[in-house]
């Protein structure tokens, strides 16, 4: 599993989207969410060549220390937590994760968040989408990458009809309602640039743990 690339990936796709994501929040944030997650992942291409040779564990606590230390708002310790409580729960080496290990830590993830911001699974946030993939991926089968990908696009997409009863979005009752969460987007962002990565390598169904980053 080349992380190198998934991670290089992910954040750049988040910079390629800054304007939509700018312009989610706008409709129903502070209107900064775009550019918050664009510093997180500038930070975080910087300290890349840092971390060659760190398990995934240590990578993915180090990435969430990087977000809880330069994405503003509630989103640096959002993602911070989500990384850094995944880092944890993950198997350690010499054992290689599986799809049922990604589905236990972002279970954990999910429980930590929740603790986190108050905030439960269909109250239009990010939840919206890590609880459907977690669900997928405890639920294994066939053609599980796309069918991760696949759930984080609708996931994201259907929170443009929930109601928002956390964070600013709450505060516009019905009007938040035909708007997408810009968090809920974010994820799902990072979910398929995880997912293009995979099913790019030659056994895209078997997820290998690395002894380092793949260069």
């Amino acid at each position: 599993m080349n992380v190198n690339l998934m991670i290089q990936k992910a954040t750049q796709t988040l910079i390629d989207h800054v304007d939509e994501l700018t312009s989610l929040d706008q409709a129903i944030g502070d209107g900064d969410h775009g550019l918050n997650m664009r510093r997180g992942s500038l930070a975080i291409q910087a300290r890349l060549p840092e971390l060659a040779g760190q398990s995934l564990n240590d990578i993915l606590k180090n990435l969430g220390m990087v977000c809880m230390g330069t994405i503003g708002g509630s989103s640096g310790p959002v993602f911070g937590t989500l990384l850094v409580t995944m880092g944890k729960q993950l198997p350690a080496p010499p054992v290689s994760p599986g799809p049922a290990d990604f589905a236990q830590a972002l279970a954990a993830s999910i429980a930590a968040l929740t603790k986190l911001g108050k905030a439960e699974v269909g109250q239009k946030t990010l939840l919206d989408v890590l609880d459907p993939v977690q669900r997928v991926l405890a639920a294994g089968g066939n053609n599980l990458i796309a069918k991760v990908r696949q759930c984080a696009n609708d996931s994201a997409a259907a929170t443009a009809q929930m109601d928002a009863s956390r964070g600013r979005a709450s505060f516009l009752g019905d009007r938040a309602l035909g708007h997408v969460d810009p968090g809920s987007r974010s994820m799902a962002l990072i979910v398929c640039a995880v997912c293009d990565v995979l099913q790019s390598e030659p056994s895209p169904s078997v997820i290998h743990h690395p002894s380092s980053i793949a260069q």
